[in-house]
């Protein structure tokens, strides 16, 4: 790969402090993750965010109003993941902070209009159990077509018209196993790759995936300990630093940047150079068209093997509206049980439909808060996104009280308050978080993989280890982009 370009750094490029080792761009939980273990091992770290706060896609919000910290980004911790574990037992040991809450409640599902106790998940087990890693890979739509083909023998045809009859049961079992993926992954059904979803189920039995937990002061905290660190190091931290430009060759890098949100185009452009440069910005974002807010211009531009990566990786798309209620309401509704009984949704934990706007909904079990979270992925949250505040909180009231058959009146006069941020609309992200299509296992290695010793990639899209999507994911790739960094400067 040739990466002779001609390189000009400006008179903005000289001083301590415009000449770090490496330069982090973007301060999301990888970018800071990757920093801190650099600083503390010696290195000069600068860090350019363009946002006006650090944490990336994590993002908590507080309101007087309740203790019950408001996720806007990432809310779950799952399974046992070191990387999250191993940094709660240092914030418990430095100042008591970390502690966390294992997510708890019934699930319940709202069926052709019924609302009853989800009895789908073992059917969904079995389905995606029937995925092979060790076959060639496939689109999740094709595997469930060719492995749960619809009825075609003579038996099952219908008698009056000689076609063949859909077996009930399995369509919905199959349904269900749709808007688990979609759901779940904020992927495509008929984009992402078997093959991925096999590595993600493989990573997920390794941490005790079934299990998720919370941080009980919202996953700020994490962010905190990070920003700690950084803070003792002597990292310099540059908020509201938006990067448009990086010109490379080996061994030397310059990153143009510029102040604010870059779209006053009469604030001059910086230049700052170092020896190595860490990439961790959204996978949206690596992929946004040169020109366009918050896209990256890299000169030489990123080789062919790179752009093919980038091409088997998606980014999901996904809107959660937080509502807030003067009181628990949904403690006093009533629904039938398996046993015929009644019994209430005080307990709900979780609450699954088929509702074309937010199909999954969330309580803050098993903490008894009169908040109640709406989760709107793939389609239902592109025809969010975009949309005005009144239009995604209408949506989010009018799907509730539908599953929950209550009336709008009603919801309306318990309601308070809705907090929501649109990710896909966010020019430094460009969507949720990152799946994988055909071909995506072998693709995020080499998405992640270092250029020239000089340009080195992080983030949850970079993890090979079956972790996308998650923070631990991205704390896992920032630690290993550090890794390469530091063998590199140990050798020269």
């Amino acid at each position: 790969m040739s990466t002779n370009a001609e390189f000009v750094f400006s008179g903005a490029d000289k001083g301590k402090n415009n000449n770090p080792s490496v330069i982090v761009i973007g301060a999301g939980v990888a970018g800071l993750a990757a920093a801190a273990r650099l600083a503390e091992s010696g290195v000069s770290v600068t860090i350019l965010e363009a946002r006006d706060r650090i944490g990336g896609r994590v993002f908590t919000r507080r309101d007087a109003a309740t203790p019950i910290p408001i996720e806007l980004g990432a809310e779950f911790i799952h399974g046992m993941a070191p990387e999250i574990f191993e940094a709660l037992k240092q914030m418990n040991a430095s100042d008591g902070a970390g502690a966390i809450t294992e997510v708890e409640g019934d699930s319940w599902c709202v069926t052709d209009g019924r609302l009853a106790e989800c009895g789908f998940f073992e059917q969904v087990d079995e389905i995606l159990k029937k995925m092979d890693g060790g076959s060639p890979d496939e689109f999740f739509l094709e595997f469930l077509e060719r492995c749960f083909p619809r009825p075609q023998d003579d038996q099952t045809k219908d008698a009056k018209n000689n076609t063949a009859k859909d077996d009930p049961e399995l369509e919905r079992a199959k349904r269900r196993a749709i808007g688990y993926v979609s759901g779940f992954n904020a992927a495509d059904p008929a984009l992402v790759g078997v093959h991925w979803l096999v590595q993600q189920m493989e990573a997920e039995e390794r941490i005790q995936g079934h299990r998720s937990f919370r941080l009980v002061n919202g996953y700020s905290e994490l962010i905190d300990y990070f920003r700690r660190r950084l803070e003792s190091a002597g990292v310099s931290m540059r908020t509201e630093s938006v990067v448009e430009r990086v010109q490379w060759r080996r061994g030397r890098a310059a990153v143009t940047w510029r102040r604010g949100d870059g779209s006053d185009s009469s604030l001059s452009s910086q230049l700052v150079s170092a020896a190595r440069v860490l990439i961790t910005v959204p996978l949206g974002v690596l992929k946004a068209p040169v020109g366009e807010r918050g896209a990256i211009e890299f000169a030489p531009a990123l080789p062919a093997q790179k752009i093919e990566a980038l091409e088997r990786i998606e980014m999901g798309t996904a809107m959660r509206v937080v509502l807030r209620f003067r009181r628990r309401f949904w403690e006093t509704i009533a629904a039938s049980t398996s046993s015929r009984d009644k019994k209430t949704l005080g307990g709900m934990g979780f609450l699954f439909s088929d509702d074309e706007w937010f199909p999954t909904w969330w309580t803050t079990e098993p903490r008894k808060s009169p908040i109640i979270t709406g989760w709107a992925p793939f389609r239902a949250g592109a025809r969010l996104s975009g949309q005005n505040e009144s239009f995604v909180i209408d949506h989010g009231l009018s799907s509730l009280g539908r599953l929950l058959q209550v009336s709008p009146a009603q919801l309306r006069e318990e309601f308070e308050a809705a907090y929501f941020h649109d990710w896909q609309n966010d020019p430094f992200s460009r969507g949720a978080y990152s799946y994988g299509k055909v071909g995506a296992v072998e693709a995020q290695q080499g998405l992640g993989a270092p250029l020239e010793d000089t340009l080195f990639f992080a983030g949850e899209a970079t993890d090979v280890s079956g972790n996308n999507g998650t923070v631990h994911g991205a704390i896992a790739s920032g630690q290993r982009a550090a890794a390469e960094i530091l063998r590199t400067t140990s050798t020269g």
